[in-house]
């Protein structure tokens, strides 16, 4: 598994989008992000991911605690 847990777009700023979550050994593509939202300690992102390998949607919350440049990774 990469350092990163997740691989995400950053324009002007680090993580703006996700786009793939590394997840028990898995890499799940983000498809949809459904909903966002900032804390005073970072970024929050509910996305759906899709596996392509089993074709099963799973939901996450992830966080990108910009303290301390990590992310936390939550199924739901």
């Amino acid at each position: 598994m990469p350092p990163t847990q997740v691989e995400c777009r950053s324009d002007s700023e680090y993580a703006e989008r996700p786009l793939v979550v590394y997840w028990q050994g898995e890499r799940l593509d983000v498809v949809e992000i459904l909903s966002r939202w900032r804390t005073p300690d970072g970024k929050w992102f509910r996305v759906r991911t899709e596996n392509l390998s089993s074709n099963e949607d799973q939901v996450f919350d992830l966080f990108y605690n910009e303290t301390n440049a990590e992310w936390q990774i939550s199924p739901l």
